[in-house]
């Protein structure tokens, strides 16, 4: 979704301030693609501040379903997004200073409120994705998920190099 920037950058700059709907339906980086459930309509505010910069706020939350770390099960996850950039859209990016922030998703006068929400969503990317804080994931013999049952495969046991420690743990129970 566009919204057009020029009342702003215009000599009266004016604030713009709309609300529109998430035209995302997924999330594509480099470890797959992740599509996105549900989302709520983006409310988005650019004021002008000096000269060609603005301060553009975007706020919205949506549900996008990603496989949990450890047993691959699908985990819905929310991203509640609030953002605030400071752009210069008179400047590149290897211009900017320190107080400023990129504005690779300003195309002329056009916002693309997609790619602003893109670039915080994957910010906010969660380090690990678990269904539930005990995961047992998957039987590294033969795939079983772990957290529907046993799969009855055999131990393969230890690095032989960890015997030691492994003999420590059998003979001493309180350590």
């Amino acid at each position: 979704m566009l919204i057009n920037l020029s009342d702003v950058l215009s000599d009266q700059h004016k604030t713009v301030e709309e609300t529109v709907p998430l035209t995302m339906e997924e999330i594509r980086t480099k470890s797959g693609t992740y599509p996105i459930v549900s989302s709520e309509p983006v409310h988005v505010r650019a004021e002008h501040v000096r000269g060609k910069e603005m301060l553009i706020h975007a706020q919205t939350r949506l549900m996008a379903v990603i496989p949990c770390d450890r047993c691959l099960e699908d985990v819905t996850h929310e991203f509640v997004l609030n953002s605030t950039k400071h752009v210069d859209v008179g400047l590149s990016d290897a211009e900017l200073t320190e107080e400023l922030d990129e504005s690779n998703f300003i195309d002329g006068y056009h916002l693309d409120v997609d790619k602003l929400l893109y670039n915080e969503i994957l910010s906010e990317w969660p380090e690990k994705i678990l269904c539930r804080e005990d995961c047992k994931g998957l039987c590294k013999v033969c795939g079983q998920n772990l957290n529907t049952g046993s799969c009855g495969c055999e131990d393969v046991g230890l690095d032989p190099r960890m015997s030691v420690v492994r003999d420590l743990f059998k003979n001493f129970k309180e350590v």
